[in-house]
Order: structure tokens, then sequence, then C-alpha cells
């Protein structure tokens, strides 16, 4: 209750700092940006147009800046950054925690990145240039370098005693980390444990050994499978060798999986998952024109496959009217598929050995309902223009639509994954082609049949 409570008047003030800033009572505002939480800070300038978040920005402390952006999206950080001085940048990377600040050098041009690392203390400087070395979308692109780590030979008095030497532990220590002389990774210590074992027990006595680390190499996306399964808060990351590197935290497995989602959701549309929602005009138009014009392209080549029958349709009227019904059901069936194979790669659920099923679990599905809603689209057009053929003709047409668009949204993204192509942005576009051609040819081709 007390953090539902909490989280309301968080709201509460943002909305106010919004009314002040409107009004254009800044030192207010400012004031009121000292107590607005840091991630509510960032909401509220993510979710206010572009002037509003210039003047936002200059309103937040400097001390506070490190915590603020973190919450940024990556334009607005980059946005931000760019305008830093480089003793700004510089500090804060002190204050930032390891991967947040890699993901802010990652979008800053090489020469200004060269420049912050040179300027920076040597600790800091290995600290980010060893987690730059890896990926951005793999586990050592995610791990933090904050890790607390034990020997196995240690009594749980000496760990006790060492933890109290910190003045603070890692946000989100739910273990320390065993490892050998090496540095090799041989177990955790969860600290539940600790709290409630003998002190006179060594670490290897109530250690656990059977956890899995997370090879630094490891997609994220798989990653964030793993947490999922798992339950996991942290989870330690280590080389080829067995070394411990760093360990990944829950929090930063939560962003991974909402960019896979904005991912599924904005590429649907031709749109990069990092679309700003206020965007200038200037960005967002370009991005959109493209998308257009590719789906213009698809439209030219259904027109083209109605061109041919133009003779038909002269003859009889009625195919104008009822075409788009066999285009439309083709691509809602056709779609309908895809986003369920799409789902079910982006999760991990389909691999090698159960395509198959999935493919023919997919053709009954679009058997059934093809045979299903054919018989009910002939009646209706059977009734409507009293002629039985035409009636056959739309349903035959939709039959044949059906079954295809439930073949092409299973196996197009399919086939779009093994050739390493995006199926959430690629499948959409080519499936309307497929469903729109294919609905236009059987329907008009056997009304030329049947009318000729």
């Amino acid at each position: 209750m007390p953090a539902i409570a909490d989280h309301h008047q968080d709201l509460s003030r943002s909305q106010e700092v919004a009314d002040l800033l409107q009004s254009g009572t800044f030192q207010h505002a400012r004031h009121m940006l000292k107590v607005l939480a840091a991630e509510e800070t960032a909401h509220l300038i993510e979710s206010s147009p572009p002037p509003s978040r210039q003047i936002l920005w200059a309103l937040v402390d400097e001390e506070r800046r490190s915590d603020v952006l973190p919450f940024l999206g990556d334009e607005l950080q980059t946005q931000f950054v760019l305008a830093m001085e480089n003793a700004e940048l510089v500090a804060l990377s002190a204050e930032l925690e390891t991967d947040d600040m890699v993901d802010i050098l990652q979008q800053l041009p090489d020469r200004l990145t060269r420049e912050v690392l040179q300027a920076m203390t040597t600790q800091d400087r290995q600290r980010v240039t060893s987690a730059l070395s890896y990926p951005e979308n793999t586990a050592g692109g995610l791990m933090n370098t904050d890790t607390i780590t034990v020997r196995a030979r240690h009594s749980i008095d000496v760990v006790l005693r060492y933890l109290r030497r910190h003045d603070e532990i890692p946000d989100m220590t739910d273990n320390l980390y065993v490892v050998n002389r090496s540095d090799e990774f041989i177990g955790i210590l969860p600290l539940a444990k600790i709290l409630v074992s003998d002190p006179n027990k060594t670490v290897r006595d109530i250690m656990l050994s059977d956890v899995k680390a997370i090879p630094v190499d490891m997609p994220d996306d798989e990653v964030a499978r793993r947490f999922e399964r798992k339950d996991w808060v942290s989870a330690p990351v280590v080389n080829e060798d067995g070394k411990l590197l760093g360990r990944i935290t829950i929090d930063d497995i939560v962003d991974v999986i909402r960019e896979d989602a904005d991912h599924s959701l904005m590429s649907m549309a031709g749109l990069d998952e990092e679309e700003d929602t206020f965007s200038p005009v200037i960005k967002t138009t370009p991005r959109r024109a493209l998308w257009l014009g590719l789906n213009l392209i698809t439209a030219f080549i259904a027109a083209a496959v109605i061109n041919l029958f133009q003779d038909s349709i002269d003859k009889v009227v009625a195919l104008a009217i009822l075409m788009p019904i066999v285009a439309s059901m083709g691509g809602v069936a056709g779609t309908q598929t895809l986003t369920i194979v799409v789902r079910g790669l982006a999760i991990g659920h389909i691999k090698a050995h159960n395509q198959r099923w999935l493919i023919i679990r997919e053709l009954a599905v679009g058997v059934i309902n093809a045979l299903l809603w054919a018989a009910v689209v002939a009646v209706a057009a059977a009734l409507w223009f009293d002629d039985i053929i035409l009636g056959g003709i739309i349903a035959a047409a939709m039959i044949i639509n059906l079954i295809t668009a439930a073949l092409a949204g299973a196996i197009l993204p399919l086939a779009l994954n093994k050739a390493n192509i995006d199926p959430a942005l690629a499948g959409s576009v080519a499936l309307t082609t497929i469903t729109d051609v294919v609905g236009f040819m059987s329907f008009l081709g056997l009304a030329t049949i049947f009318y000729a």
C-alpha cells in the first residue's frame, strides 16, 4: 500500500510540474523536480513535446542527471549527452552503472567516445572498455562488473565480517559469487542462506554449485528466456574459460523484454522500436514514407492482377463489389497465423523439431475456417445477387485464399528467420502481397472461366 501511495504521489507531482512548466513558473518546477523520483522525471521528459524537454532537462539538478538518464530512451539519451561537456560526461561515468554508461557511449560518435574514455580514471576506463568490447545484444553487453566474490574455504563468519566492511552492497544483490584462486566461477552463495546458517560453517558447506553461469556471448533474448524460466533476480556471466566477468540483473532483462515487445509491435508497421512518440516531423516523415512506398509497390502488384481481368469485371459488376471480401479474409487469416508464429519464434517456443506440427496445425485451422466462412459467404452472395454460380465462385476462391494464407503465415516467418531476416519486419508486407494476389487471381480467374 505505501508503494502504491508513493506512485500516485509521483504521478500527481509529475502533472503539477507539467502545469507549472506550461504556466512558465520555472523556479517552482525546479523545486518540484528535486523531490520527484528519477523514473518519474524521465517519464515526464519523454511525455513532453521537444521544446518542453529541453527546459525540463535544464531544470534537473546536475547531480541528479545520472539518476534520470538511464530511464530515458536511446534517442533522448543521445540528444542530451551530445550537448554535455566532456568533463560532465566523465563525472557521469563515475555515477552510472557500467552497463548504463556503455549503452550511452555506444550511441556517441567514435571521436567523442575516445575523448571521454581518455579523460576517465584508469580504473573506470578499464571497467567501461572491457564492457564495450562485447556486442550490445549479448550477455556481455548487458552485464555489470559490480560483483561481490568469496572463496569456498572461508567461514560464514568471515563472509559476514567482509560484508560489514562495505558501506553498501550493489543493488539487487541476492547472491554472492564463489570463485577459486583463478577467479573461475564455481557456485553461488545466497544471502538468505548466509543469514540463517551456522557462522562456523564454510562457504563450501552451504553454497549452490549446480548453478550454470551465462556465457558472455549468449544473445540477450536467450538470457531473458533463462531469467523467465528460472525466476532469477541476478545471474553470473563467465568467459569461455569459466572466469567470472560480472553479473546481469533483472532490471536489465526487463529492458530487453520491453525492447523485444516494442520491436515486434512497431516492426509490423515498419517503424523503429525506438520511435519517439513526440519525435519531430523532420525525423518521423522519412521513416513512415519509406514503408508507405514499399506498401505502394505491393498495391500496384495487386492492381496489376485485377487489371488482367478487366473484361470479366466489366461484364459482371458484382465481381468488383465482392472481390475485396476474398482478399480481406485471406489477409486477416494470414495475419493471425503470422502473429502466432512470430511470437513463438520471439519467445523461443518454435524449434526445428516442432515446426512441422505447427504448420500442419495451422493448415487444419485454415481448412476448417475456409469451409465454414466460404459456406456463409456463398449463401450471402447467392441471395444478394440472385446468382448461385457467383456464390460457388466466391466460396471456392475463399477456400483457396484462406488455405494459402494459413500456409504462408506459418511458412513465411520460418523461412525469413532461417535466412536471418526479421520476420516481424518483412513478414507482414510479404503476406499481404501473397493473400491479395492469390485472392484476386483465384476469384477473378474462376469468374472468367464461368462467365466467359
